[in-house]
C-alpha cells in the first residue's frame, strides 16, 4: 500500500511516496526519483516524447510530458497506461495521479527555460498592454490553456513556433453598482 508523505516547505522534488519493500520494510521514493526513473527508461528504450504521449493519450503532449516530468498530474486511466508502459509499481503509478507542487526556482538556470523567462521580462509589458487593449482588464488563463509547439523549416536554420491560447478572464469588480461594469471586459 502506498502512502503519500507531505513535507513542510515541499518543492516539486520532495513529494514522497512510501512503499513496502520485498523484505517487509518501508521504502520512500521522492517524485524527482520517479521522474529520473521514467527518464532512464525512456533513454534505455530510445523512446521519443511523441511515442510516449501517443501511447498514453488523452491530452496534449505538453501536458503529458509535463506530468511525467513532475509538473502536472495524469488522470487515473492515463497514469495506469503510463505505469504499464514504464513498468511502474502500483505506488509509483498512483504518484503520477497526485497533484504535484508545481514550478521551478526563479530565475531559471537552464538556458532554454531562461529564454522564456527573458521573453516575458522583455516582452511582458507589451503583451499586457496589447491584451488589455483588445480584451479589457483581466488575465490570460494558464489553466484553461493550450500550447502547441511546431518546427518551421527555414533555410537559415529551423525555427521553433509556439502558439499559446488561453481563455481571457476579466477581473470581477466586486461591489459594482449603477453604471459600473461588473467585469473588466473591454468597454465599447
Amino acid at each position: 500500500m502506498a502512502r503519500v508523505l507531505p513535507l513542510e516547505g515541499a518543492d516539486c522534488s520532495s513529494a514522497l511516496v512510501s512503499t513496502s519493500s520485498p523484505d517487509g520494510g518501508e521504502n520512500t521514493m521522492m517524485r524527482a526519483d520517479l521522474t529520473e526513473k521514467i527518464l532512464d527508461i525512456k533513454r534505455e528504450n530510445g523512446w521519443t516524447w511523441n511515442y510516449i504521449c501517443d501511447a498514453i493519450g488523452g491530452m496534449s503532449p505538453v501536458m503529458i510530458t509535463g506530468a511525467l516530468l513532475g509538473q502536472m498530474k495524469l488522470t487515473k486511466p492515463q497514469a495506469a497506461k503510463a505505469g504499464e508502459l514504464f513498468g511502474l509499481s502500483a505506488s509509483e503509478t498512483t504518484l503520477l495521479n497526485e497533484v504535484p507542487h508545481r514550478g521551478t526556482p526563479m530565475p531559471p538556470t537552464d538556458p532554454l527555460i531562461y529564454r522564456f523567462y527573458e521573453l516575458v521580462m522583455v516582452n511582458g509589458p507589451a503583451w499586457k498592454a496589447l491584451i488589455e487593449e483588445e480584451f479589457g482588464d483581466g488575465i490570460m488563463s494558464a489553466i484553461d490553456f493550450d500550447l502547441l509547439i511546431e518546427r518551421q523549416p527555414d533555410p537559415r536554420g529551423d525555427r521553433v513556433k509556439i502558439t499559446m491560447s488561453g481563455k481571457f478572464l476579466p477581473y470581477k469588480y466586486y461591489g459594482a453598482s449603477g453604471n459600473m461594469p461588473q467585469y473588466g471586459y473591454k468597454e465599447e
